[in-house]
């Protein structure tokens, strides 16, 4: 039976751990990857790489590593974000190009790196996790949502592009997941003021489903579309996972 590997960028982040752990069930072998520890718990037959991926030459060592560690992958998520949360008006240009760096251009140097490795699989899968920012934003979010609008389109162009060998190329767009991201952007006052616990019912209720997503539903999500067997003939698209927040009109 072929092992198949995946190397997973955010791997300590909520939704990261969340895509390792699911991963690991299913038997795939792990390369993660993020700026932080990953601490006890990831899995002893994986490799982590503590590596900040807003840089260039950082992207050409995790795959450097990577390809000492195994030949092929079978698929790559790009799940690393960062937010810069203020007014555009306020934004830095050093501000804006380090979320750029680190949702978008990131991407682009990876795909570049991972694309032999994913070839030589025979059938490869990259899973670009963007953002229902994408298509629907808020106030002082602006260098996030330009990032991951753009990722969308990325999406697209790497899914043409890659077609002709066989690498599949997705995006998911999560909405409101209970992460530390999600936690640590509450201080937009969005979703009104009050304590934490408020904050985040206040945002349930704008849902379709009256609740907030879990990082586990957004790794399996990531699965799927990640998974030659369940998703083999979808490729170039973007899956909302929101609760059904983009479906309802804000006016009504």
């Amino acid at each position: 039976m072929k092992t198949h590997f995946v190397l997973i960028t955010g791997a300590a982040g909520g939704v990261g751990r969340a895509t390792v752990k699911l991963f690991t069930e299913n038997h795939w072998r792990v390369i993660g990857v993020d700026r932080q520890e990953f601490g006890e718990g990831f899995p002893a037959d994986g490799l982590f790489i503590q590596a900040d991926i807003a840089d260039p030459a950082n992207i050409e060592m995790i795959y450097a590593r990577t390809s000492t560690f195994t030949t092929t992958l079978s698929a790559v998520v790009n799940n690393a974000a960062m937010q810069v949360t203020k007014p555009l008006l306020e934004t830095s240009v050093e501000e804006w190009d380090q979320v750029i760096a680190s949702n978008l251009r990131s991407v682009f140097l990876g795909a570049k790196l991972a694309h032999p490795l994913l070839k030589a699989g025979g059938a490869g899968a990259i899973v670009n996790v963007s953002s229902v920012h994408a298509v629907a934003t808020s106030a002082n979010i602006s260098a996030y949502a330009a990032s991951k609008g753009g990722l969308l389109a990325l999406t697209r162009a790497m899914a043409i592009e890659f077609a002709a060998d066989n690498i599949r190329v997705n995006a998911i767009l999560p909405g409101a997941v209970d992460t530390p991201m999600l936690r640590a952007g509450l201080n937009r006052d969005h979703a009104g003021g009050g304590t934490m616990p408020e904050r985040l019912e206040n945002l349930a209720r704008r849902t379709v489903n009256g609740r907030i997503g879990q990082p586990e539903e957004i790794a399996h999500a990531i699965y799927f579309l990640a998974d030659n067997v369940q998703s083999s003939f979808i490729t170039g698209q973007a899956l909302i996972a929101d609760g059904g927040a983009t479906a309802r009109l804000s006016t009504e």
